[in-house]
């Protein structure tokens, strides 16, 4: 835009008016449409940044897995490569070399065989990569239904697992018109239960979801005996069940802490594993992973070959154009801590779970669910025998006064009266802000054991905070 020597003169001046003395601070702005005029940089990034203002602050979130700090460099380096295209890999055939590298850690992180011609790629956090993860199952499921002759519309093929899924099962089933066939946890099995999972398998079955990692509790299916199960299963039917591992919180975690874990591709019938990238490991939220033990098990269907900006580009995922940032950042990670780097990190998130364990425990009022022994989250209910007056809800109330953000809501299906409260520890969740947290943990206790205001009309049994 040209200006006339007096507009010019206007601009300056408008610089240096104070910030909070500008037009723009004067009136309520508008929210639902676009203004009429711009404003300058620095008015926009604090209208914006006070439009902030009341939100919590991540790092007191315990309810989110979803990685809350990244080293200055890494984000120094994301910053700088927002504008790359992920999915151009012609024009940014670096940036593809960086991918395919991230994939080939994991594929050995997770044990690969070497005679296996594994494949993988990079998707949009970890839903996206159970969606291709159960899109590969049912098309490998139609070949196999075809060469033998079943009949495929005589009804839905079905997907088994375990009644802890994360909503993203759910909406795979939805789209691609699955059936979902969960096996609901109980108080003795608060994973998959290995007793009743094989009473849910059949012809039409495309495969079993084993969990690294519920949702609700942090437990870990025990994948190793579920393999030896689908193993007896598939020795006498040529409908073969495979299994996929939704390792979105495990799978990044687990090889650093427990290497000896049977849970992956060491596993025969496990096919295919996905991954959070933004959970433990380490990057902030927008990228996840999966990867194909042999490229058998991935469709070529699935395979889409665009010819995109002159050049062929391969694409399996869904998404399209996205940044390449946080392949770039989950690479940084990978270069950065190396597996003792990852350790170490882990490691002391775990201690801190069983710091956070023994301290609620030592209080007498509640019952732990999970101690962190697999994943570092920390879930427990009340006692029956309690004795007070007060709901984890008011508890969740009152930690919220102090910006502690902590999930309260019922277990799934068939345990959907037992009510419990969760902690995530994430890796910038250390041991000194553990102890403030404590200390606010008991402060709220006593405060609420003397609250002259608690009315419950009814029993509580919603969700408080988000359990994802």
């Amino acid at each position: 835009m040209l200006y006339g020597r007096e507009d010019q003169k206007s601009a300056k001046e408008g610089y240096l008016e104070p910030l909070f003395g500008t037009n723009a601070e004067d009136h309520d702005i508008p929210k639902y449409k676009l203004d009429k005029k711009p404003v300058e940089p620095r008015v926009a990034y604090r209208l914006v940044k006070d439009e902030l203002l009341d939100e919590g602050n991540s790092r007191q979130n315990l309810a989110t897995f979803c990685q809350t700090y990244m080293e200055d460099k890494a984000t120094k380096l994301m910053a700088e490569t927002l504008e790359k295209n992920a999915i151009d890999k012609s024009e940014y055939p670096r940036t593809a070399e960086i991918e395919n590298r991230c994939v080939n850690i994991l594929a050995d992180l997770w044990n690969v065989p070497r005679d296996e011609q594994f494949m993988g790629t990079s998707t949009v956090g970890s839903s996206e990569a159970c969606m291709l993860g159960g899109m590969a199952m049912k098309f490998r499921w139609c070949k196999v239904a075809e060469k033998f002759g079943l009949d495929t519309q005589a009804r839905k093929p079905n997907l088994v697992i375990s009644s802890g899924y994360q909503v993203c099962w759910e909406k795979f089933c939805v789209y691609w018109d699955i059936e979902l066939r969960s096996v609901p946890i109980d108080e003795k099995h608060l994973s998959i239960n290995l007793d009743r999972v094989m009473d849910y398998v059949d012809k039409y079955t495309i495969g079993i979801v084993g969990i690294l990692g519920i949702t609700y509790t942090g437990k870990f299916d025990d994948i190793k005996v579920l393999n030896d199960l689908v193993e007896e299963y598939n020795q006498k039917t040529d409908y073969k069940v495979v299994i996929h591992v939704d390792g979105a919180s495990g799978a990044m975690f687990a090889p650093f802490i427990d290497p000896e874990l049977e849970w992956d591709f060491r596993l025969k019938n496990v096919v295919s594993i996905n991954t959070s990238g933004h959970k433990y490991g380490l990057v902030y939220p927008g990228i996840g992973w999966i990867v194909w033990r042999n490229k058998e098990y991935l469709p070529e269907e699935l395979i889409f070959k665009v010819n995109y900006l002159g050049g062929e580009t391969p694409t399996m995922a869904i998404n399209f154009s996205r940044s390449a940032s946080h392949v770039i950042g989950q690479y940084y990670n990978f270069l950065r801590y190396g597996f003792e780097g990852y350790r170490d990190i882990h490691i002391r998130t775990k201690d801190v779970a069983l710091f956070l364990t023994k301290e609620v425990e030592s209080t007498g009022l509640f019952e732990i669910y999970n101690d962190g022994a697999n994943l570092p989250i920390v879930c427990y209910q009340l006692k029956d025998d309690a004795n007070v007056a007060w709901t984890l809800y008011d508890l969740a109330d009152r930690l919220l006064m102090k910006g502690w953000q902590v999930p309260t809501y019922p277990l799934p299906e068939n345990l959907q009266n037992i009510i419990i409260q969760r902690y995530v520890v994430r890796a910038d969740f250390g041991h000194n802000i553990a102890e403030s947290f404590i200390e606010d943990f008991k402060e709220a206790l006593k405060e609420l054991s003397v609250a002259r205001v608690l009315f419950h009309e009814k029993k509580e049994n919603g969700k408080y905070g988000f359990t994802h």
